[in-house]
């Protein structure tokens, strides 16, 4: 069959007129032009046909009726244009007859009557021509549009039910999966927030020291150190209280193993062993012994290492408080002005939270002493003003030296103004981030240590051993209250301690007395009692042999003529 796109076959011209859907040239013929010949038709008959060899000049006869017009034909095998043939004339090709009686036929057969029947011609045409007359169009060559397809263009509800619903599917599966991935991220990031939190619980406890076996009980990193093998920096600071005098010590400790501060507050009752082998307190050590040797009888009785004593005047203090820009600090009491000339006069320091105080305050602070209150508690305030100083101090060596160079102090040997300064640069920064106590050493009323102070003190912070002085070096003092005055027991208690007597508590009499009395029941005693009337202040009249308390070698019993 013909090919409906191929315009290589047939006459006539052809032209170009586009591409089809599926990219093939697609052609239309140009229209002939009016011809006044008649178009050659080699199979045309007359009568019996006309053959195309024949010499005669017989005119063709059409096909059917006697029309005069023949229609033009086409043959694909045409060769060009001949001349038509003579009207009556046919040709036998192999016989060479001549007339319409004797036609010849090309398969061999003699024409029985006078019209062959028409044999079936192969026509080429393109595209939106029609085939010719009487045939019916070939279904294989039938033309297509794509309108014709509803699903190309116009999808159908169906369809797009189909894809929603596949879509839909997708989504869904694809949710889960996500979610899947999702829940298994979040337990793989519970796991290792978990394991995290174990580790980080475990390194604190571990650098907390709260892991068994490997806590210290003197050390706050919680390391294995012992507390004797610990390295601590120590300086002594005795408080001068100038005008109406008195001294208070304390020790600044810098324990560079746990990276813990402290400052060891010292009763001035501690007992402590002369160098000639007899009992004083500290009190009077700092007075009469001076800061060499108050040094090292601190050394001998505590069982540490001082590398330095500071001297600090309550005029120095003051103008260390100043220098560092005032301090803040929690008061127990209220504190009256000591300039004030009359009474009723508002309080120099206040009694409450964080409370501000200037040089001038911080002194009146840290020398105060309540009518009846135990020495401990002015030599509690006093750290309480030292620790305030070491938060307001320069963390940094250089500046903290030359606040020190600023107070103008003449410090005692071995002690330079580089040394003091660079320590207390140490302790103001272990004091500004936390890591800084005050403790006060629990002193017997005979001034000794006990086994309980050498385990809180002594051992786990200075990392000593306690060595009290034998108990009868010193001469053992009896004190029974008659004044009808409670704080007088008190203040006659530090007196004695300060002499470096031993103080027993004798109670407080039932009735008041006029006069003091001073007993001793052995002779080789009459001494030390007139020792102790001096050192109290009464009359050497006072003095007299009589019964004394048990276990004491002096008894004193204080009548109103006391006077503190």
């Amino acid at each position: 069959m013909n090919d409906r796109y191929d315009a290589g076959y047939g006459d006539g011209q052809y032209e170009l007129v586009g591409y089809d859907e599926y990219g093939r040239p697609v052609y239309q013929q140009v229209p002939a032009q009016p011809s006044p010949q008649q178009p050659y038709d080699p199979y045309a008959q007359q009568g019996y046909g006309y053959d195309p060899y024949a010499t005669g000049q017989q005119p063709a006869q059409p096909y059917g009726t006697g029309n005069q017009h023949p229609a033009p034909s086409y043959d694909a095998y045409d060769t060009g244009r001949q001349t038509p043939a003579q009207p009556g004339s046919s040709y036998d090709t192999y016989g060479g007859g001549r007339g319409a009686a004797n036609a010849y036929d090309p398969y061999g057969q003699t024409a029985t009557s006078g019209q062959h029947p028409r044999v079936a011609e192969q026509t080429a045409y393109i595209p939106q021509q029609a085939g010719p007359a009487g045939e019916p169009e070939p279904q294989a060559e039938r033309e297509y549009h794509t309108g014709q397809f509803a699903f190309v263009e116009e999808p159908s509800d169906d369809s797009e039910d189909v894809i929603d619903w596949l879509k839909f599917t997708e989504n869904r599966t694809e949710r889960r999966e996500e979610a899947r991935r999702r829940a298994r991220s979040r337990i793989v990031a519970l796991f290792v927030v978990l394991a995290l939190v174990a580790v980080g619980g475990v390194g604190y406890l571990w650098y907390a020291g709260k892991l068994p076996g490997l806590s210290s009980s003197g050390s706050k990193s919680g390391t294995a150190t012992p507390a004797a093998a610990q390295k601590r920096d120590v300086i002594v600071v005795h408080l001068h209280i100038t005008g109406k005098g008195g001294t208070s010590t304390v020790l600044l400790v810098d324990n560079t193993t746990t990276e813990q501060g402290t400052t060891v507050l010292l009763p001035n009752s501690l007992a402590l062993a002369g160098d000639d082998g007899s009992t004083t307190t500290l009190a009077k050590s700092v007075d009469d012994d001076g800061a060499s040797g108050t040094r090292d009888q601190l050394d001998t009785v505590l069982g540490t290492n001082i590398q330095g004593t500071w001297r600090l005047d309550t005029p120095y203090l003051q103008n260390l408080v100043d220098l560092v820009g005032n301090i803040d600090i929690d008061t127990d009491t209220d504190v009256p002005d000591p300039d004030a000339k009359k009474k009723g006069t508002a309080p120099l320091v206040h009694k409450g939270k964080a409370q501000t105080l200037s040089g001038k305050a911080a002194v009146a602070y840290a020398t105060y002493r309540a009518s009846g209150e135990a020495q401990n508690a002015q030599l509690e305030r006093f750290g309480q003003v030292m620790q305030g100083v070491l938060r307001k101090i320069s963390s940094d060596p250089q500046g903290a030296t030359v606040t020190v160079q600023t107070l103008a102090q003449i410090l005692d040997p071995p002690l330079t103004d580089k040394d003091l300064g660079a320590f207390l640069a140490k302790l103001a920064d272990l004091a500004k981030g936390g890591d800084y106590k005050t403790a006060l050493l629990p002193v017997q009323s005979d001034g000794t240590l006990s086994a309980r102070t050498s385990d809180s003190v002594v051992k786990n912070i200075l990392g000593g051993t306690a060595k009290s002085p034998d108990a009868g070096s010193a001469v053992r003092v009896s004190v029974q209250n008659a004044t009808g005055v409670k704080d007088n027991t008190e203040k006659a208690r530090v007196v004695l301690l300060n002499g470096g007597f031993t103080f027993l508590e004798g109670g407080t009499a039932s009735a008041a007395r006029t006069t003091s009395q001073v007993l001793y029941a052995d002779a080789a005693d009459k001494a030390n009692a007139a020792e102790v009337a001096k050192t109290l202040g009464l009359p050497a009249g006072s003095v007299t042999k009589g019964t004394v308390s048990s276990g004491a070698d002096v008894s004193v019993v204080l009548g109103s003529n006391y006077r503190p």
